[in-house]
């Protein structure tokens, strides 16, 4: 019988504005922004403050934005370097543990534990010890969720930031699920939350009354994912060193779309989202790909490539408007929409770091 595993999700807090307020003490207590200027065409924020997350700004909202909701908001350009040699000594840490680790971005981990390295066993201990380490040695805070697979773990880790802690046991995970809000189920965006809310679903309790046949009948194979997680069944194992050959995003639609207007109006969103993702894997990328299912269900993709990395949504948008433009949808009513973004260029970080640098200096 195999053992029930022990897996621990962390999530660094505000990570990148942390570690400018850490070395910086004069931007300490401050609403910080990390990311693009709000002049000229204006950037995008990589991340904020808790002082500036007080003002409602986000990732990935633009910079203009964000000035408009804090007018008193130090915006400064990021320091990749710094940020990932600070991500090496927080991999250090985990590593004392488990070498299990899974990255998901310079400032959020899975990691097993289930066979730890120390022999410590519980794995809140073991997240207790990570967390406290990372304070003393590097003098930021992370949050950590610990469960018994990935889905709950990477909720867990969100519901007391910052500097947090939450353990959600095999016994549980059942009720958590079931009480959990559908917005809060990782992949289900704003558009498939509304339709979910109009079949009066709300909670996983609701989703879970369907049928695994109604719910991949009605959100196609993620459907499928939606019935095996909210029954707590999550398989997937931590992956150390997994290569991310693609980012992308995608959205079913309660009533088909049947022009290339309203699609753009939609793809718009997802971009946006993808654009979010992107800059917080650090990742910049050559290949853009549409993903069209249609009212029959069939489904194709269209991609186009360009010459140089990007991860901007400028860049994004304007090729897929070009791969909208060329698809011949004529008579097609499409039911789910998706954008991704892949041939990921190793150096992006830099590239992109340099080619917005007169974006994103501080202000």
């Amino acid at each position: 019988m195999s053992l029930q595993r022990k897996i621990i999700h962390i999530d660094m807090d505000a990570f990148y504005a942390s570690v400018e307020q850490r070395d910086f003490p004069e931007y300490r207590g401050k609403p910080l922004v990390v990311g693009g200027s709000p002049e000229g065409r204006g950037g995008v924020v990589a991340t904020a403050s808790y002082e500036a997350r007080k003002y409602g700004i986000h990732s990935a909202m633009s910079s203009k934005t964000a000035q408009r909701l804090c007018p008193t908001a130090l915006f400064v350009f990021p320091r990749f370097d710094a940020y990932k040699a600070v991500s090496r000594q927080i991999h250090a840490i985990f590593h004392r543990y488990t070498d299990l680790i899974e990255p998901l971005s310079l400032d959020e981990a899975y990691l097993d534990v289930t066979e730890d390295k120390l022999g410590i066993g519980y794995a809140m201990d073991i997240a207790q010890a990570i967390k406290q380490a990372i304070k003393e040695e590097l003098s930021l805070t992370a949050s950590a969720g610990v469960s018994v697979n990935k889905f709950v773990a990477k909720i867990a880790s969100g519901m007391q930031k910052p500097d947090g802690l939450t353990f959600i046991g095999p016994s549980k995970v059942t009720a958590f699920m079931e009480q959990l809000p559908v917005e809060k189920f990782h992949g289900v965006g704003r558009v498939t939350a509304a339709r979910m809310k109009q079949m009066g679903l709300h909670t996983g309790a609701d989703l879970k009354k369907m049928p695994e046949a109604d719910l991949i009948r009605h959100f196609g194979k993620t459907g499928k994912f939606y019935y095996q997680i909210v029954r707590g069944i999550d398989e997937r194992p931590v992956e150390p060193d997994r290569e991310t050959k693609s980012i992308s995003v995608e959205d079913t639609y309660q009533e088909d779309l049947t022009t290339k207007e309203a699609m753009l109006r939609e793809l718009e969103t997802l971009t946006e989202k993808l654009e979010e993702r992107l800059l917080r894997a650090r990742l910049k990328g050559r290949t853009v790909t549409v993903k069209f299912k249609f009212h029959d269900f069939t489904i194709s993709t269209r991609s186009h490539s360009l010459i140089t990395s990007f991860n901007d949504r400028v860049r994004l948008l304007d090729t897929v408007r070009l791969i909208l433009d060329k698809a011949d949808l004529s008579d097609r009513k499409v039911r789910l929409l998706g954008v991704g973004l892949s041939n990921f260029d190793a150096s992006g970080e830099e590239a992109g770091a340099a080619q917005r640098g007169n974006q994103l200096r501080l202000f």
